[in-house]
């Protein structure tokens, strides 16, 4: 049995209350965000999930109704969102001495072993509103599992909090959530313990281990155990680096000539090379991809192409060239392309990385290089230096995003002004 409450803080409709925090106005008004493109409804505040908008829903189907209702649409502003994430995550490690980041708007952190749990839970919401203007609530559980409940329940909470850990009626709130809503279960897990008899939370918690074992294997007992208190799943304060990392984009237009397409995948090989140093790692194989539009009037085509590198690197620049060679062999004229991309594989540690006896490169300056880039954009906002394969201003394969809202927090020309 786990000794110290688990916490799930979970920032209320993320995107919109990142939109909010600039724009007093929006506070009450309903509020969209749009996916890539503009394409589907990717974040809702309260005031439109009341109206029935569902989540993931095409934009084009809802948007008279968003506007007889006055609803306020935004494009998507990653940069913005992710400036806010770091924030708050920076926030929950200055007040709880162990945080795991599990998403972009989600982290578990360990609380008080005391009564005071709750508390300590709302100084924390306290102090993420006050020094990042995030709204959250807090589930709290004596495992994972049982805190991402406790996170369900807090959301509709009246003061944001809802401890599991302090309730007599635990069997009856787990009869009331359904097993597809259990952390770790997906639709088809569902549908076979539905089969199955097994509809709730609760009777997942009770089912016999052996049956569980056979069915859902060795995790599915994990996740019984966690209903039952038992932590099988501790807190990951350092995030496992990625095996594959992954740069793609839908095009705000089609792309029918090289020249774009070239600068499309040159841009998406420099974010996946940040991601990759980002994680101290390096890779060894790159693929880049590119595709036409699924379906309606043809012609489609779609291909990738995977370039083994001489060696395993995270130079910008290397990877520049390997994306171009790819593009090269798999780029067809005559076609209209909506979406390309690079992915990186064969990832291993930059520490104790063996070296190609036959490639001259300066690594040191390499990483030098790589490492002054990076810093000069993170301290003046993404693009501030940039490779000149990416293109420059106009770039016609870029996303759509015009209704996109300031990055008010990393582009010093974006940044608000007061006027006094």
């Amino acid at each position: 049995m786990a000794t110290d409450p688990l916490a799930l803080i979970d920032c209320n409709n993320f995107y919109v209350s990142c939109e909010r925090v600039f724009d007093p106005s929006l506070e009450g008004v309903p509020v969209v965000v749009l996916s890539n493109n503009d394409g589907c409804i990717i974040a809702r505040s309260d005031e439109v999930k009341a109206l029935g908008v569902p989540m993931g829903a095409p934009f084009f189907r809802w948007r008279r109704v968003l506007a007889r209702h006055g609803a306020r649409v935004f494009s998507s502003n990653y940069a913005l969102y992710g400036d806010f994430s770091r924030r708050v995550m920076g926030v929950l490690r200055h007040m709880a001495p162990a945080v795991e980041v599990y998403s972009i708007d989600e982290a578990f952190l360990h609380l008080a072993t005391t009564r005071e749990a709750a508390e300590q839970a709302q100084a924390v919401r306290a102090r993420v509103r006050q020094w990042t203007g995030i709204p959250t609530s807090v589930g709290i559980g004596q495992t994972k599992t049982l805190a991402k409940i406790a996170g369900r329940l807090a959301r509709r909470h009246p003061e944001g909090v809802f401890d599991l850990t302090q309730r007599r009626d635990v069997d009856a709130l787990l009869e009331r959530v359904a097993v597809a809503d259990v952390w770790g279960i997906g639709p088809a897990r569902a549908r076979l313990l539905g089969e199955h008899g097994i509809e709730t939370a609760r009777q997942l918690r009770d089912a016999d281990e052996r049956w569980v074992r056979q069915a859902l294997t060795v995790t599915g007992v994990r996740l019984v155990y966690e209903l039952r208190g038992v932590s099988c799943l501790p807190l990951a304060q350092v995030a496992s680096p990625k095996k594959a990392i992954t740069c793609s984009r839908s095009f705000g237009e089609p792309v029918a000539s090289l020249a774009p397409l070239q600068e499309a995948v040159a841009t998406y090989a420099t974010r996946a090379a940040e991601k990759l140093r980002g994680q101290g790692s390096l890779a060894a194989m790159l693929t880049v991809f590119i595709t036409t539009k699924a379906f309606g009037r043809g012609p489609h085509h779609g291909d990738s192409y995977a370039v083994t590198l001489p060696e395993p690197t995270a130079y910008t620049p290397t990877l520049i060239r390997a994306a171009q060679v790819g593009l090269g062999r798999i780029w067809r004229a005559g076609y209209r392309y909506r979406k390309a991309g690079v992915m990186l594989t064969g990832i291993q540690p930059a520490t104790g990385v063996q070296r190609n006896l036959f490639e001259a490169a300066d690594h040191a300056g390499q990483a030098a290089l790589m490492e002054a880039v990076d810093a000069i954009n993170g301290r003046y906002g993404r693009g501030a230096v940039f490779f000149a394969a990416m293109g420059g201003a106009g770039r016609p394969w870029s996303m759509r995003q015009v209704r996109r809202s300031p990055c008010y927090t990393t582009r010093w020309e974006e940044v608000p002004r007061v006027q006094g």
